[in-house]
């Protein structure tokens, strides 16, 4: 069993930052690809970044420049630091690894408003 869970959401004002967390446990040897997406109300679930094994980044065009995705292959833990927040980047996000198959976590809630 594979947990993941996804810490740091909150309310911030437009133009803050916020770092979130994706822990993950259980019987993990390696992991691969491990990506953050967001779900919004009324919109489909999208992919904002991902990194790969090797330490490769790459990011939507939405958030480019904004959102850094990170690892700490020691911790088991991938991170997105989100600077210069948009009330647009409101929604839940959820972390995703693939150990073996596709994990989700439960998801944290980014408010972005004044």
């Amino acid at each position: 069993q594979v947990q993941l869970v996804e810490s740091g959401g909150g309310l911030v004002q437009p133009g803050g930052s916020l770092r979130l967390s994706c822990a993950a446990s259980g019987s993990i040897f390696s992991i691969n690809a491990v990506g953050w997406y967001r779900q919004a109300p009324g919109k489909q679930r999208e992919w904002v970044a991902g990194i790969g094994s090797g330490g490769t980044t790459n990011y939507a065009d939405s958030v480019k420049g904004r959102f850094t995705i990170s690892r700490d292959n020691a911790k088991n833990t991938v991170y997105l630091q989100m600077n210069s927040l948009k009330p647009e980047d409101t929604a839940v996000y959820y972390c995703n690894a693939y150990i073996g198959r596709s994990y989700w976590g439960q998801g944290t809630q980014v408010t972005v408003s004044s």
